[in-house]
């Protein structure tokens, strides 16, 4: 260790003053100070040995009497460590039962420890090491037991960290990363620490069911959110990272023994949030705008920042910009739309709305005012009014995480105008979270590639602009191919695509086949007839095709699908039977 090495500059007695030479110094001291040997001095000093633990499961051969006795010796040495470690703790604060918690869940730190103790056993420097402490200890120390000195080893380091690093590492921090985080923390002292781990544990993983939702929420941020990455966003994201590269990867993250260690070291300012003046305040504000309690840790966990956001300083200023600029709308219209989301109860505070996209997108609460007013004013500029922006960014928040302006652009170049994109917005604000590389260019690709005119896109979009956020594997593919094997050529269904662009959002088992069977088989018509009027597909079999099929053939009427399903019940029944 580091203080064996500089220990062996006082092995070298002054010179005295006869001439008579020096002794030779010993051959140990002489070999430590060789340059080859300094790489395996460090290695040793960076890789401490792990003491074995008491509950090390039994060799399944017998072992020699030899290896009993160091076995034995290994084992006894773990639990003097232990016991050592844990007075410590106490006399630094910790409870007796939280004491030995914590040091039966530190085997790194308590290895570090050894490691220096039998160093120092092995060099016989315990003399020149303890030296500082006292002349009247120097012989005392070498003749204490292993336990003890471990614990005045540890006494020694504990002076600068408190007692934090084995509690850090109890808790599952890496014990390199939590002797970089214990000075930073340390000042709060070890109870207030333990008591504070045990907090953020209870919020953030006490709730069961939302460990899919956490994750989720992760890999939604990490695949499309397009912010600036400020340092907040940064540190989500390496957490995220760190999490992804493990067994199990973010599905994990909302389990605590996995989750807890990451979230510290990206985190480890959350070691100094007071529960009664900063954590408390923030679960219940949160509880206030309308996220329930059970699902306070699947937003927390979305992204840790908030828990380090001040309530009146950083949050609330937030929230009161949102609320003015984009819930501006009068009570009843608002629980007009509210009924929606909630439909037994009358009237809901705006409050609620607000906690419906928190929930979803909980890092809109680290979006700052400034960006929120620009998009809101982006929209302003489109003809979308407040009234209007309130079910839109309720129903897809994550607007206000995103740039807007990259979407514009991309339907400018499709020729659209600013009426027609401020309907598509009101109507899919999903396409606006979407990424124009990755999601909408690429179902533009597909359907030019596929041989729909470039000059039939816009009204293809226009008409249905949900198709762009249509799976190209998983529906568009499907939904083209099952055309193409009934027997329509490529030039049928791109046809069809242009007239009636919403064929491709339905089910092939539940709206496609049944229909197109009942076409050739019952009506006795050619495909050509659903090429010539491909809305055909959007009418209820039950409930209309069937029923004017049976009046139709009872009065032996041959008519094309167009006459036999567009007319309105009225004019249906005036022409055809005569009312």
């Amino acid at each position: 260790m580091a203080t064996a090495t500089a220990a062996l500059a006082l092995l070298s007695p002054p010179l005295p003053a006869s001439p008579t030479p020096p002794p030779p110094p010993p051959l140990r001291a002489i070999l430590l100070k060789q340059p080859f040997l300094r790489p395996i001095r460090q290695r040793r000093r960076l890789s401490p040995r792990p003491l074995p633990r008491r509950r090390d499961p039994v060799a399944a051969c017998a072992p020699t009497a030899d290896a009993e006795t160091a076995s034995t010796s290994r084992s006894y040495d773990a639990l003097e460590a232990e016991r050592a470690i844990a007075e410590l703790l106490r006399e630094h604060g910790a409870s007796p039962a939280d004491a030995a918690s914590i040091a039966a869940r530190a085997p790194g730190y308590a290895a570090m420890l050894a490691d220096g103790v039998r160093e120092l056993d092995e060099l016989g420097l315990w003399e020149s090491w303890s030296s500082g402490v006292g002349a009247g200890r120097e012989v005392e120390m070498a003749g204490l037991g292993f336990g003890r000195k471990v614990y005045y080893m540890g006494k020694a380091k504990s002076k600068r960290d408190r007692g934090v690093v084995p509690l850090l590492e109890s808790a599952g921090v890496r014990l390199s990363s939590a002797k970089l985080i214990a000075p930073y923390v340390s000042a709060a002292g070890l109870p207030v620490l333990i008591d504070r781990i045990k907090f953020l544990k209870e919020i953030l993983f006490s709730s069961n069911g939302y460990e899919t939702l956490i994750s989720r929420n992760a890999k939604r941020m990490m695949m499309h959110l397009s912010i600036p990455a400020d340092e907040s966003l940064q540190s989500t994201l390496s957490f995220f990272e760190k999490m992804e590269a493990r067994y199990g990867g973010l599905n994990m993250l909302g389990h605590g023994d996995v989750s807890f260690p990451y979230l510290i070291e990206s985190f480890p300012m959350l070691l100094l949030c007071s529960e009664n003046n900063h954590l408390k305040p923030l679960i219940d504000f949160l509880q206030y705008i309308g996220i329930p309690k059970p699902r306070i840790a699947s937003v927390l966990l979305s992204f840790p920042p908030i828990i380090l956001s001040d309530v009146e300083n950083d949050i609330k200023p937030r929230i009161n910009a949102w609320e003015k600029d984009v819930a501006e709308v009068s009570m009843d219209s608002f629980n007009m739309y509210a009924r929606k989301l909630w439909p037994n109860v009358n009237v809901l505070p705006k409050k609620k709305v607000l906690g419906v996209a928190m929930r979803s997108w909980p890092h809109i609460l680290g979006c700052s005012t400034k960006r929120m007013n620009s998009i809101v004013e982006l929209f302003d500029d489109l003809g979308i009014s407040k009234k209007m922006l309130v079910p839109v960014v309720t129903s897809s928040p994550q607007l206000l995480l995103r740039r807007p302006n990259e979407i514009i652009l991309f339907f400018k170049d499709m020729d659209l105008d600013k009426k027609t994109v401020a309907k598509i917005l009101c109507r899919s604000p999903e396409i606006f979270a979407s990424s124009v590389e990755n999601t909408l260019k690429k179902k533009i690709n597909f359907l030019i590639n596929f041989g729909v005119p470039k000059h039939h896109l816009p009204r293809i979009i226009r008409k249905y602009p949900e198709l762009l956020l249509l799976d190209i594997n998983r529906t568009l593919l499907p939904r083209i191919n099952y055309l193409l094997d009934m027997g329509l050529s490529k030039k049928n269904v791109c046809s069809m695509i242009y007239r009636f662009s919403p064929l491709l959002g339905y089910s092939i088992e539940l709206v496609m086949k049944p229909k197109l069977e009942f076409l050739l088989r019952t009506m006795k018509k050619p495909l050509k007839a659903a090429v010539e009027y491909p809305r055909y597909f959007s009418y209820s079999l039950e409930g209309r095709i069937k029923p004017r099929f049976c009046v139709l053939q009872s009065r032996k009427i041959d008519c094309s699908l167009t006459d036999m399903l567009a007319k309105n019940d009225e004019l249906f029944a005036e022409e055809y039977l005569g009312i």
